[in-house]
Order: C-alpha cells, then sequence, then structure tokens
C-alpha cells in the first residue's frame, strides 16, 4: 500500500484529491493542513496532521510520522492583490516552504508533486504556452510560485510540477467560491455580475486535476506538466457557458476590459497553457468546458 501525503488538504484542490485518492484501497492517504480538518467525512478514509509548513523543523516531524512515497503539495496564497501587500508571507508560503518540503522529499526519496500556475507567464503570447518557456511574471504572486518551482527542482531528483489554471468544481460548504460556481450563484439569483473579456485562460475541472496528479504519481520522469482543460477562453466565455448551462439569460452578464476593472494587481492578459505533453506522456484527458460545468452544477 502507497503512502501519500496530501499538503494543503483544506483547499478546493487539495481537498478534491484527499477524498479521491483516499476511496481508492491501494493508498493510504494522509492531510495536511495549517488549519484542522474543516470538511471532515462522516466516517474517513484518511488521516489528518494539523501542521505549518512554514516551519522546517515542522516539516521534518510531519514526514517522519508519515513516512510517505508521494507528497502532493497544494497549498498556496494565491490571491494575487494579497500576495502583492503581503510579500514577506507570500515568499515564504510559496517558495520557501515549498523548499523544505523539496528538501525532505529528497531525504526520504519519495515523489514530489508540486501545484503551480499559469501566472508564473506574463501573458504577451499570442499561443498556448509550452512547458519549455520561461517564466516571466506579472505580478507577485506570480514571481513566488515560480520561485516555488525553481525550489523543487534544485533540491529535489524526484518530481512533478503540475501547473494549473483557474481550477472550478462543486466546492464543499464553507470553501471558497470559484468562477463557475460564483456566475451560477449570481445568475441563480438574479444578480448582475461583471466578468473580464480580454483576460484568456483554459480553466480547469478539479476532477481533471486528480487523474492528471495520479498520472504524475506513477510516471517515471521529473519535469514540469501543464494539466488544464483543454480549452482556451476568456473570462467572459467561462460566464456566458455557465448562463447557456442553466438556460438563464446572459443579460446579467456584463463584460469588460481590464483596464475598465481596475484591479490593484497585474493580471496576464493571456495564460492559456499547452496540455500537448500531457497528453503525449501521461495519457491525460480532461473533460470539455462543456461537461466540467455540467459535472460542476448538476444537482
Amino acid at each position: 500500500m502507497k503512502r501519500i501525503l496530501v499538503i494543503g488538504a483544506n483547499g478546493f484542490t487539495g481537498r478534491r484529491l484527499l477524498s479521491d485518492l483516499s476511496r481508492q484501497p491501494a493508498y493510504r492517504v494522509t492531510g495536511c493542513s495549517l488549519r484542522p480538518d474543516l470538511f471532515p467525512d462522516p466516517v474517513p478514509a484518511y488521516h489528518f496532521i494539523q501542521a505549518d509548513i512554514r516551519e522546517e523543523e515542522t516539516v521534518k516531524r510531519l514526514f517522519e510520522a508519515v513516512q510517505p512515497d508521494y507528497v502532493i503539495n497544494t497549498s498556496a496564497l494565491s490571491v494575487p492583490d494579497y500576495c502583492e501587500i503581503h510579500r514577506e508571507e507570500a515568499l515564504l508560503t510559496n517558495a520557501i516552504a515549498v523548499g523544505h518540503l523539496a528538501r525532505m522529499a529528497e531525504t526520504h526519496a519519495c515523489r514530489l508533486i508540486h501545484l503551480s500556475t499559469d501566472f508564473v507567464f506574463d501573458g504577451c503570447s499570442s499561443t498556448l504556452y509550452t512547458e519549455n518557456e520561461k517564466p516571466n511574471p506579472v505580478n507577485y504572486y506570480g514571481f513566488t510560485k515560480w520561485k516555488g518551482e525553481e525550489e523543487v527542482i534544485n533540491n529535489c531528483h524526484n518530481y512533478a510540477i503540475a501547473r494549473v489554471a483557474i481550477v472550478y468544481g462543486t466546492p464543499y460548504k464553507g470553501q471558497h467560491g470559484n468562477i463557475v460556481q460564483l456566475v451560477a450563484d449570481r445568475l441563480r439569483a438574479g444578480q448582475p455580475i461583471r466578468v473580464v473579456a480580454d483576460q484568456w485562460r483554459t480553466p480547469t475541472y478539479v476532477g481533471d486535476v486528480t487523474q492528471g496528479i495520479e498520472a504524475l504519481m506513477l510516471h517515471p520522469e521529473s519535469g514540469i506538466y501543464h494539466i488544464t482543460g483543454p480549452t482556451c477562453l476568456s473570462i467572459a466565455d467561462i460566464a456566458y457557458r455557465v448562463a447557456d448551462y442553466l438556460q438563464l439569460s446572459p443579460s446579467l452578464i456584463e463584460p469588460i476590459t481590464t483596464s475598465a476593472m481596475s484591479e490593484a494587481t497585474p493580471r496576464p492578459l493571456f495564460s492559456g497553457l499547452s496540455i500537448e505533453k500531457a497528453k503525449r506522456e501521461l495519457n491525460y484527458r480532461p473533460c470539455s468546458i462543456d461537461e466540467g460545468i455540467k459535472r460542476s452544477l448538476a444537482v
């Protein structure tokens, strides 16, 4: 039985991985988060440890207790505006703590899978970014995630970096929303919603992250892999797809430009990721955006 340690197990993506993997009899899964288990299963098939991975000694004790074969790090400070203001905390969480995990993964000879982001790129491309292109982030969040990738590469030989983008799906009660759920809630309530029409992404259904991560666990190579959805579209297009699925009027959706949004922190305008490498090497087959929205919103 393989032992899996999921870091960030209270987060949206981390919780889905914890839930999906712990239901497989071949795995013994331990979840870990800064806070206690916020969404305990009635009969949990996993263990849970509260720990702060920003503390190196805590990480050492965590690895010694779990003795993992695989470590999946989903933890991050991921709100760009917050990271821009709280730079020391962002760097500690998104980069320095990742270095702690990478060194312990090397010491314990286990495979580290670290989740990163499309925001490591500047958005100046007109074509989908591949794994070979050099990061050039436009905000501090993207910078810290890039530094986290470097911590993995420089300190661990057996690793995979999985870049994801706009992960969506059905959240647990009390979890922060995602673009699909947010738009659906606003439209169902008859409330208008403003969405940018000139920022392009490759949104990722959360169930496909599990598919990609599990493939990376078993993959013999180390490297960077893009694990996203198959379609690049604007944020406004995502909102219109939600309205279409719910058969609600799209008139409440107000598409605006990035400049009109007046966001405090810059975002890349285009950060679509190519998944050709993952399809070729991992047989990764994500669902379409329409199927992902259906799975997310089906009652």
